[in-house]
């Protein structure tokens, strides 16, 4: 694997304490952390957002974070359900990530997508909070979705302009080149593990220019695969997840229906398992 840090500029931190007290998060499966479970709570997920609120929380008092993501939901459903509800929480910081669930799905239009997210990103930049955007990453290295890496990348495009217009921070997946390999991934192939939500958590950090002392490749990766570990992988994963999401999109079915956000109103982190034992 690249070492795609050998490669960038010198990251220099910034030397003053950042700026924000309230972070709400907006968006899908992605942001709600599914494939990194959090053994702290029932049937509950950590992801990034988690992990950047962590890191942000530490550095300040008074932080508070929300994330209003819910898993499987199209950018109309996250503009209709979750945009007022983030202003209504008074934030200084949101990130949102939108639109992917619409790119894969096949003849939509990537532009049309676009045209939703930026009447949205528009509401939330008018309360004056910093807005962190997210393109999407990069497909051609997995099958699956390696035919939809045009589409994707015409999205990613509307969105660096989306940012340029409304003055956003762009997380930059599409750029994140370590995270292009099925050993970041969840069983799903389609969601991050515990290991991809923390490099892109670090990617965030970075793009926010906060520093922090998350490491790369921590937690440790999943051990390469052999060639017939691999197939009998695809074919065990085709039945468990690929035929049920055809299925789901045939009927017009959600992974997230009925289901809620994981945190709808601002709180503090609990850090560390330890805190989180001392905590309960």
């Amino acid at each position: 694997m690249v070492d795609e840090e050998s490669f960038r500029t010198p990251y220099v931190a910034n030397e003053t304490v950042h700026p924000w007290r309230r972070f709400v998060a907006v968006g899908d499966s992605f942001t709600e952390g599914i494939g990194d479970p959090d053994p702290a709570v029932p049937d509950g997920h950590r992801g990034w957002a988690d992990r950047v609120a962590e890191v942000l929380g530490r550095q300040v008092d008074g932080f508070s974070y929300a994330n209003l993501a819910v898993r499987g939901k199209l950018i109309a459903q996250i503009v209709a359900d979750q945009i007022e509800p983030a202003v209504a929480l008074r934030p200084d910081l949101i990130s949102i990530c939108a639109g992917g669930n619409d790119v894969i799905r096949p003849g939509t239009d990537p532009d049309a997508i676009a045209e939703q997210l930026e009447g949205a990103v528009a509401r939330l930049s008018s309360t004056g909070a910093a807005i962190v955007l997210f393109t999407g990453i990069d497909t051609g290295f997995t099958p699956v979705f390696r035919p939809f890496r045009g589409k994707v990348a015409i999205y990613n495009e509307n969105v660096r302009a989306i940012a340029e217009r409304h003055d956003c921070i762009v997380a930059d997946q599409w750029a994140l080149k370590a995270v292009q390999d099925t050993r970041f991934f969840d069983d799903d192939r389609l969601h991050f593990n515990a290991l991809g939500h923390h490099e892109v958590a670090r990617m965030v950090l970075r793009a926010l220019n906060v520093p922090n002392d998350l490491q790369a490749m921590q937690p440790e990766p999943r051990p390469a695969r052999t060639w017939r570990e691999a197939r009998s992988e695809d074919l065990g994963w085709a039945r468990e997840h690929l035929v049920p999401w055809v299925l789901r999109r045939l009927r017009h079915q959600s992974s997230g229906d009925l289901i809620t956000a994981k945190r709808p109103e601002p709180g503090p982190i609990v850090y560390s398992e330890d805190e989180r034992r001392d905590a309960e």
